[in-house]
């Protein structure tokens, strides 16, 4: 029995020390907290038909159960022990609401879901992260919330929708706004992608140069974030000629990588590193790396990232003239990412093949790759792939004699790459369309896509408003 005690005018607390008819003078959320389980209590019991009675015997009184199931008094965790025990269930299920080694399950989900993505179907993989994300929203899980999210924003990139991918990241970001920037690297560094593969390089190269500022300027020195992040901006910076940037995050990259203990993130670092070396004129330092690369991908199954390999080994040959060699590396990296629906990545290698196969003299079979591969680009996606498509198909069409449809081609190609602001790629169509016009005795039109092309050349070797991401103040190769 609860009386009320003469000298304090208090209610007196029952043996486990609770007070059901005290007024409940708990802060809203204490309140909201003490409701939920009181629903919670109420429901478990009805569903194993048990009285009031008979959930609270031996320890407590029906009138207790009563009280807690109204929400009128948050329970001690003796009281939850006991009635965790009569119902069956778990303190935590009681206490929270989730069932026993639901985060365990649900992290073990999502290692599933990644082999699934890396091995084998996008799409396979995809239903199971929305699976792990509706799980994770119906239990209030932040942690396993935000990484199903940035789950689903990889599916998205390897099936060539970049604006779902980019919702994807930002609300994983924004879902662990309050973690510390190394939680969330891995999605900004997703977020960076996507805007590189929608042509927007200028933003990709903010983001990531912003959040390796903040990690070197806050004290988070995280060797894994950092690896991702130097290495996810390498792409954007040659892709924008900013040579001198690339090497330099390859180079903390590549010092980075003792202190890193995640094979994919080495084995991608080394695949995206091997490009500043041939760009160095290091063809054999690059062949290494992509071996590298290689053998992590291969013992890891990651097809994806193993067709990309391919693609590169293809690259590594067009730029010496092995054709041949070239042309069958590319196409076992089509093949491979075709089999995994990567459709934007099959684009990318579609342009490079398309070059293999024109200096091969099969420009038939390349316009054709070309033309179909650019009726497949949806817009805002992949705006340098289609401007490299359409300054193939000006070569293509210049060589073929047919100056009109060559500078259609070409015109085309420069309004594509002037939204991406790959300024290697502008100058370099600047100057087959200077080239083009002044064959054809139009002089003062080629002098303006020279100027234009020198502009592009001119422009600074930054790529922000500010100076270069500074390197870690600590020495990454201690």
């Amino acid at each position: 029995m609860v009386g009320i005690s003469r000298a304090t005018g208090e209610p007196q607390r029952t043996a486990d020390g609770e007070a059901p008819g005290r007024p409940n003078r708990e802060q809203p959320q204490e309140q909201e907290t003490a409701a939920a389980i009181g629903r919670r209590v109420k429901r478990l019991r009805k569903a194993r038909e048990l009285t009031q009675r008979q959930l609270a015997e031996p320890a407590y009184t029906a009138a207790y159960v009563s009280t807690l199931e109204a929400g009128k008094v948050r329970p001690s965790e003796a009281a939850l022990r006991h009635i965790a025990e009569r119902l069956g269930v778990g303190l935590e299920e009681l206490t929270t609401g989730r069932p026993a080694h639901l985060i365990t399950a649900l992290r073990m989900e999502l290692a599933d879901a990644q082999r699934i993505l890396a091995a084998e179907d996008a799409a396979d993989a995809r239903a199971a992260y929305e699976q792990i994300l509706g799980r994770a929203e119906e239990y209030g899980l932040a942690p396993e919330r935000a990484a199903a999210l940035v789950g689903l924003g990889e599916c998205a990139l390897e099936t060539g929708e970049p604006a779902e991918a980019l919702a994807r990241f930002e609300a994983a970001e924004h879902a662990l706004a309050h973690e510390p920037l190394p939680a969330r690297a891995r999605a900004v560094r997703g977020r960076s992608v996507a805007h590189y593969l929608a042509g927007e390089l200028r933003y990709a190269c903010y983001l990531l140069e912003s959040a390796i500022d903040e990690l070197n300027t806050s004290g988070l020195h995280d060797p894994g974030a950092l690896l991702q992040l130097y290495t996810a901006s390498i792409a954007p910076y040659m892709d924008m000629g900013a040579h001198a940037r690339a090497a330099q995050a390859a180079e903390l990259a590549l010092a980075l990588v003792s202190q890193v203990s995640d094979p994919a993130l080495v084995a991608t670092m080394h695949r995206t590193v091997a490009r500043t070396l041939l760009a160095e004129g290091k063809a054999d330092a690059a062949q290494a790396s992509l071996a590298r690369a290689t053998e992590l991908y291969q013992q890891l199954q990651i097809r994806t990232e193993l067709a990309h390999c391919h693609w590169m080994r293809g690259y590594v040959c067009a730029q010496h003239d092995d054709l041949a060699q070239a042309e069958a590396e590319l196409r076992t990296a089509r093949s491979m990412l075709v089999s995994k629906r990567a459709a934007l990545y099959v684009s990318q290698v579609e342009v490079e093949l398309a070059d293999v196969l024109r200096r091969s003299g099969k420009s038939g079979e390349a316009a054709e790759l070309l033309e179909s591969l650019l009726a497949g680009l949806k817009p805002g996606r992949g705006a340098l792939h289609a401007g490299g498509a359409r300054r193939l198909l000006g070569l293509i069409a210049e060589e073929a004699g047919n100056v009109e449809a060559a500078e259609l081609h070409y015109a085309t190609a420069l309004s594509l790459l002037e939204q991406t602001g790959a300024a290697g790629d502008l100058a370099d169509i600047c100057r087959l369309l200077g080239d083009l016009l002044r064959r054809e005795g139009r002089t003062e039109a080629a002098l303006n896509a020279y100027r234009t092309g020198l502009g592009h050349r001119a422009e600074p070797g930054t790529t922000t408003l500010g100076p270069a991401p500074a390197p870690p103040p600590f020495a990454p190769w201690a």
